[in-house]
């Protein structure tokens, strides 16, 4: 499936917050993108664009293309509950974004290739779709021949993760997906209300 390949840093200055994680690129010019970026005076975003905006955000953030996105909203706006909640869980109970969670890799497109290359086991078995959902008790492991990979190992070493529906067991190479973790723990700054307004019209 295709997949957004172009420049990180000026999607990140598009939405004005470093959406693909820290980036000294930003951090020199964290304002918008092109010519008039630095502008004082900029056209006022409709409600319509504020709603879009959201929406792209979170396709960006955790790597989903339209469909696929859309997708998971309807899957969400059927279960019980909150619609907005249950489409940043979904997406916070991805392979590829708990890979990430993990400390396994360092971005959670690298944490999509390694799903896709076969280096992650889930329960044991060898996993490459990333857009899988893993569920509460169910564990998630580097491969016994991949873990030597030099950006495993780089990437657990700098890690600092502590997230507190997960756990990780440094000597096996294993995590555990413990629970589905509450909207308020979920750390990016996403108004998911305003995908829900967009969806809804």
């Amino acid at each position: 499936m295709a997949r957004y390949t172009g420049p990180k840093t000026k999607i990140a200055r598009k939405f004005g917050e470093p959406i693909f994680g820290p980036d000294k690129q930003f951090e020199k010019k964290n304002y918008p993108p092109g010519q008039h970026g630095q502008a004082k005076k900029r056209k006022k975003t409709s409600e319509y664009g504020t709603q879009l905006a959201e929406k792209q955000k979170v396709k960006y953030t955790y790597g989903l293309l339209e469909r696929q996105f859309r997708n998971l909203y309807g899957k969400a706006h059927r279960m019980k509950g909150q619609t907005g909640e249950n489409l940043i869980l979904l997406l916070e109970s991805r392979l590829d974004n708990l890979v990430y969670r993990l400390g396994i890799a360092p971005t959670r497109a690298a944490a999509r290739q390694l799903v896709t290359h076969c280096h992650i086991t889930r329960n044991g078995e060898v996993c490459n779709i990333p857009s899988t959902i893993v569920r509460p008790g169910e564990t998630i492991g580097v491969r016994e021949r991949s873990k030597s990979l030099e950006v495993i190992q780089d990437s657990l070493s700098h890690s600092s993760a502590n997230f507190s529906w997960l756990e990780w067991d440094a000597a096996k190479f294993q995590g555990k997906y413990t629970n589905v973790p509450l909207r308020s723990e979920v750390p990016e700054n996403i108004n998911e209300q305003l995908i829900v307004e967009l969806y809804s019209k």
